[in-house]
């Protein structure tokens, strides 16, 4: 701290310990009467000041610096160096509101210890996280009550369990993982995204089916037609969809190469048709071909 305000003090002309109280004395919204004597004391290091006697020194020779600096940043420059005379090394970091309210700082490309802590706090860089944890959601509990929760955790079994806890959770295996969401978790837009991501899939494999057996669209609706399994709503809809020529002449010449010429009707229009059923097995995360399991209204030959 004492080579931070001589520094300080040079930028700023050197001005006098008399100087500088005077100017200190004739503010009024200073917090000290600091005299010669004890801006000398401070600027030397002769004893630990007060920390009202460093803010306004340091409030009065910022703005006398050339070019003149922010008061404010300054301060809060030299607030940490302060505490470490009394704390420490852990008097150097900020505090929850204090990052909040200024950010990790090292805005001089220099490391900080708030940005090394930073690093080190962030289960980012130890672990990758486990995708279905990262999706949007509403958290059910208020934040304030989850950090108590976790203080009196740690405080009855000890920061390393919990930690090592955390990380096993993050890393995907958490109460509901089985299901693919955290326990109690629940978004309207889970259902359509997967609802999206099994019909991507299920598009995929119908092209690399249609290359290989050059039968299979024929086959199929035959097979379609056939089932007596069929719900009402979907056996009218089918017909409904039939009685549109244009619609069914797409369908017909539908292959492989010709896939991005068609409408989207008749994508789906064709899935129907190949494909009774497809869901999800497995949580987020996992590959289609291990997340989706697809049952084919004509199955799949061993050799394929």
């Amino acid at each position: 701290m004492t080579d931070a305000l001589q520094e300080l003090h040079r930028s700023a002309g050197r001005l006098s310990h008399r100087k500088v109280s005077t100017l200190i004395r004739n503010r009024e919204d200073l917090l000290s009467c600091a005299s010669h004597e004890t801006v000398r004391s401070a600027v030397n290091g002769m004893r630990v000041p007060r920390w009202e006697t460093v803010h306004d020194i340091v409030m009065v020779l910022a703005g006398l610096c050339t070019p003149p600096r922010d008061a404010a940043s300054e301060i809060a420059r030299f607030l940490p160096l302060w505490r470490a005379i009394g704390e420490g090394e852990s008097g150097t970091l900020k505090s929850f509101q204090e990052l909040v309210t200024g950010g990790w700082g090292g805005a001089d490309g220099k490391w900080t210890a708030d940005l090394v802590m930073g690093v080190l706090v962030n289960p980012f860089n130890a672990i990758e996280i486990h995708p279905s944890l990262s999706v949007p959601h509403e958290p059910s509990i208020p934040e304030e009550q989850w950090v108590r929760a976790m203080a009196r955790v740690i405080e009855e079994h000890g920061a390393e369990h919990v930690l090592r806890i955390l990380l096993h959770t993050l890393k995907g295996d958490y109460v509901g993982a089985e299901r693919g969401a955290p326990y109690g978790y629940q978004n309207p837009d889970r259902e359509a995204r997967d609802a999206y991501a099994a019909y991507d899939y299920g598009c995929q494999e119908i092209r690399k089916r249609l290359g290989r057996e050059p039968n299979l669209l024929a086959d199929s609706v035959r097979a379609m037609r056939a089932d007596e399994s069929m719900e009402r709503e979907d056996r009218a809809e089918m017909l409904e969809n039939e009685a549109d020529l244009s619609l069914m002449r797409e369908v017909m010449i539908v292959t492989p190469d010709t896939w991005e010429e068609v409408s989207e009707e008749a994508h789906r229009m064709v899935f129907g048709y190949l494909i009774k059923e497809i869901g999800p097995i497995g949580p987020p995360g996992l590959p289609h071909s291990e997340r989706f399991e697809i049952t084919w209204r004509i199955p799949e030959t061993p050799a394929v």
